[in-house]
This record gives C-alpha cells, structure tokens and sequence, in this order.
C-alpha cells in the first residue's frame, strides 16, 4: 500500500519539498527543479515505486501524507490525483 499526498499540501504553505528529499526511492515528484513544479497543485507519490518506508509521514511539515487506507474521506480524490499525475507523467 502507497502513502498519499492530500490537500494540505494544495493549501497555503504547502507543496513544500522536504519530503522529496527523505524519499529514498525517489518517488515523489515534481520537485522544484522539475518541468511542471509550477503547474501542479500539490506534489503527488508513485504509487507503484513507494516503499512504505514512511520517512515522508514524518517529515511533511503540512501533515499532508496518509497511507492510501487512512486517507480521511473527505481527501480520498487525492488517491486517485496523485496516480492520474504518474499516469500523464509517462
């Protein structure tokens, strides 16, 4: 099961970067320096390479990241924005 970024990250004082830089899968994306950091709400998680790890969780200052089975219900669109992201993505 993949964590998830919800809407803080979409909120004031969000989409910061620091949990992309614990990740040690690489799997959160945009960064900064990325093509379309500045064209996406939030940054989102590769389902698909996310190890579980939970370094994100901790180091997320806007608490925006939840397992996928404890994304609260009112974020749940999260789940699916953050694999339509990796599904454009290529």
């Amino acid at each position: 099961m993949a964590h998830v970024i919800t809407e803080p990250c979409a909120g004031p004082g969000g989409k910061v970067v620091a949990c992309a830089a614990v990740c040690p899968v690489d799997c959160i994306h945009p960064k900064k320096d990325e093509a379309g950091f500045d064209q996406v709400k939030h940054l989102s998680i590769d389902a698909g390479t996310c190890i579980d790890c939970g370094l994100c969780v901790d180091e997320c200052p806007v608490k925006a990241i939840f397992p996928e089975a404890s994304v609260p219900g009112e974020w749940n669109q999260y789940i699916q924005l953050n694999a339509d992201y990796y599904k454009n993505r290529g």
